[in-house]
């Protein structure tokens, strides 16, 4: 929405000119987002044939709580006019369990691609472009790629002007387009075990403050033996290998896209030791951060 209201808002007064919107329920109640934040509804349930698009807004997968029924029979009402529906984040589970997306191509965050993939086998899943325009269903990966994805929309309607000034006003330099691709995670080959997954996504999770891999092992009710035997079965190195693994790669892209000092991304990446961090790196990438920098840098100016 804040893309929306700033495409030809003027003064800053967040108004809407160009673009309107309703936050609409079956009720009246706020609604309780996965953060905490209530937000309260604007519109009852009217005629979906009054919105230009009507965009789904996903929660937590494993929380449990079911959807209205009313609010999939609207959604079915809409989709019986034509009228584009929208999934962003896991709002595309939601359009799916509603059975709305058979045909269509669906756009999933890396994140979430084996739980949709494991619940839909029979639909198509994206999760490499960050949005994805299969006529009247538009799916997105969600977080920053729903700015993106709005400015698509504001320039259809309005212009290419209006969606480059709503981005730049968001300090984003340029629209992306839908082929953009989506930040991928290290490890690119599908994890079947579900405990190596979660122990995957500790280990990002705690880059600057690396777990042990005891604790790790503890954390998904494994041995630490047992971890190791899965971690070599899925992904072909130890828990410990891939960890470092990923602390260095992380490391190389805030070498190469920020201006912090090598000493700053060392601690950033959970190596407390500069001169380790530097061993390290050199043995992965065969030049020091340094060195690599500077290439870079020289490259930029050629």
């Amino acid at each position: 929405m804040d893309a929306l209201r700033l495409a030809a808002d003027d003064g800053d007064f967040s108004r809407q000119i160009r673009c309107k919107w309703k936050v609409v329920s079956y009720n009246s109640q706020p609604i309780r987002s996965s953060s905490g934040i209530e937000v309260c509804p604007t519109s009852e349930l009217i005629d979906p044939a009054a919105f230009d698009y009507i965009v789904v807004i996903g929660g937590l997968l494993h929380s449990g709580r079911k959807i209205s029924p009313s609010l999939i029979g609207y959604l079915k009402k809409a989709a019986e006019l034509n009228v584009p529906l929208i999934g962003v984040c896991t709002g595309s589970f939601i359009l799916a369990r509603a059975d709305l997306m058979h045909g269509y191509k669906a756009c999933v965050s890396w994140f979430h691609h084996q739980q949709f993939e494991s619940e839909f086998p029979r639909l198509h899943v994206n999760s490499d472009s960050l949005f994805i325009n299969d006529g009247n269903r538009i799916t997105c990966a969600g977080a920053a790629g729903v700015m993106h994805l709005a400015a698509s929309i504001i320039e259809k309607h309005c212009g290419k002007y209006e969606a480059s000034r709503a981005l730049r006003i968001m300090l984003e330099e340029f629209p992306l387009s839908e082929k953009a691709p989506q930040p991928q995670p290290f490890v690119q080959t599908k994890i079947s075990n579900i405990n190596v997954h979660k122990a995957i996504l500790l280990i990002e999770r705690n880059i600057s403050t690396p777990l042990s891999i005891e604790e790790i092992a503890s954390r998904v009710n494994l041995s630490h033996r047992h971890l190791e035997r899965l971690f070599q079965k899925e992904i072909g190195m130890s828990p410990a290998e891939f960890s470092i693994k990923i602390r260095i790669n992380h490391a190389r892209n805030l070498l190469l896209n920020t201006s912090n000092q090598v000493s700053f991304i060392a601690m950033e990446c959970g190596f407390l030791d500069t001169s380790h961090f530097s061993r390290r790196f050199r043995a992965e990438f065969g030049k020091s951060p340094s060195e690599m920098r500077k290439e870079a840098l020289q490259q930029l100016k050629q």
